[in-house]
């Protein structure tokens, strides 16, 4: 019909078929035509509004260049913005925007295990998979895990997170899994911590955590130690999960660092990001430390 048209252009006006005619001809309706005509238009279309918020929400949450929020981040943010869909949609036009978070292969990437056995005292299991806090400083989790730079060596990453804001209270970076790390992060912890809370502060059978001088450190801040079973990573989930974003979330950067002192800065600024700009659907949508103020002024 249309291309019937376009030949039509040249013609003198007189020799022209109008679309009433032609329309007559092959037995279309005239609203048939025009509804046909308006969904051709709009076909690329359909999701043209919804496209930009999208990309404006994702690019909201880059780091270093990197995309890390996921549907289940945006959704709730289109649905506050008035735009309701099926996950599937919104999947299927993050991957037409190219705002999908990058993947991170654990095995190929080596997972670090602290663990060596019974070197020392083992803790009972306190949690049992229950991660249900709903008040800061009351239950830490706390890990070690490790990343390869650039220059092929390791950098150990060791940390203290809070269950119930997902804040990262405390975080040291070495060239070794050692003592000093280990010693460094329960320091800035103390300086973090206030006073009159005695959590329970939670690891793996990791050799760090089954020694003396750390079952002292955190005797004397008034923690109460709890582990997980023997090679169970869920019963420190929290730990596993915040170490998963921040490899999903950086690698292209890991391997820019060639140093260990250029890793730790760029760590650093990465737990500063983490802790005050980047939102999740575990915290209402705010930061770890927006979702602790809001708690505490509630």
């Amino acid at each position: 019909m249309d291309q019937i048209r376009v030949d039509q252009q040249n013609l003198p006006k007189k020799e022209r078929y109008g679309i009433g005619e032609l329309l007559k001809t092959i037995d279309l309706k005239r609203p048939t035509y025009y509804d046909e005509r308006k969904r051709i238009i709009n076909k690329n279309d359909k999701y043209a509004d919804v496209k930009v918020v999208i990309k404006e929400i994702a690019e909201k949450g880059k780091w270093r260049g990197s995309y890390t929020y996921g549907y289940r981040r945006i959704m709730p943010l289109l649905e506050k913005a008035g735009y309701h869909m099926a996950e599937a949609t919104l999947r299927r036009l993050m991957n037409e925007l190219g705002v999908q978070p990058a993947m991170y292969n654990r095995r190929k990437n080596n997972h670090y295990s602290s663990y060596k056995g019974t070197v020392g005292k083992v803790a009972d299991n306190l949690l049992n998979q229950t991660f249900d806090a709903t008040s800061p400083f009351t239950v830490l989790h706390t890990d070690v895990s490790q990343v390869r730079l650039g220059d092929s060596t390791w950098a150990y990453m060791s940390v203290i997170l809070d269950q119930a804001t997902k804040e990262v209270l405390a975080a040291s970076v070495s060239q070794n899994p050692n003592k000093l790390l280990i010693m460094d992060t329960l320091s800035q912890l103390e300086d973090n911590l206030p006073n009159n809370f005695n959590p329970i502060i939670h690891s793996d059978q990791g050799w760090h955590y089954q020694l003396e001088y750390y079952r002292e450190k955190i005797d004397s801040l008034g923690l109460i130690q709890s582990m997980s079973r023997k090679g169970n990573c869920l019963d420190n989930a929290p730990m596993e999960s915040f170490f998963h974003l921040f490899k999903v979330e950086s690698q292209p950067e890991i391997k820019k660092c060639k140093s260990i002192s250029q890793f730790t800065q760029f760590f650093n600024k990465y737990v500063n990001w983490y802790n005050n700009d980047r939102i999740s659907n575990k915290t209402k949508n705010m930061s770890p430390v927006d979702y602790r103020t809001h708690i505490l002024a509630a």
